[in-house]
């Protein structure tokens, strides 16, 4: 399972998916079909977002399931914003429409 914190127009998300990638086309697919499609993706430690979501990240992981492989963990841009600092967050992948997904380097 993995987490990521999804920077998009309308301010940042966080998602859990049994995908091994953002960059997956079925989780792409299922983003567009939420109108998000251009963002920028950071993986989150599964961990560490465990430990700052608590019991509200145990009831979203224990409900994601093979045929719903995407949950929405935070829905409050400015409260995912605030929990992780920077450093703590993966590398950027940039991704936008019929333009692919760029892994940019820090």
């Amino acid at each position: 399972m993995k987490t990521f914190m999804l920077m998009t127009g309308s301010g940042p998300l966080m998602i859990l998916t049994s995908h091994a990638s953002i960059e997956d086309s079925l989780i792409l697919q299922k983003l567009a079909s939420k109108g998000i499609e251009k963002f920028l993706a950071y993986e989150v430690p599964y961990s560490l977002a465990k430990e700052r979501y608590g019991g509200h990240f145990t009831v979203v992981a224990n409900d994601l399931h093979e045929t719903d492989d995407l949950r929405v963990l935070d829905y409050n841009g400015e409260r995912a914003f605030k929990l992780f600092s920077f450093g703590e967050l993966g590398n950027p992948i940039a991704h936008e429409p019929d333009g692919g997904s760029v892994t940019a380097v820090a």
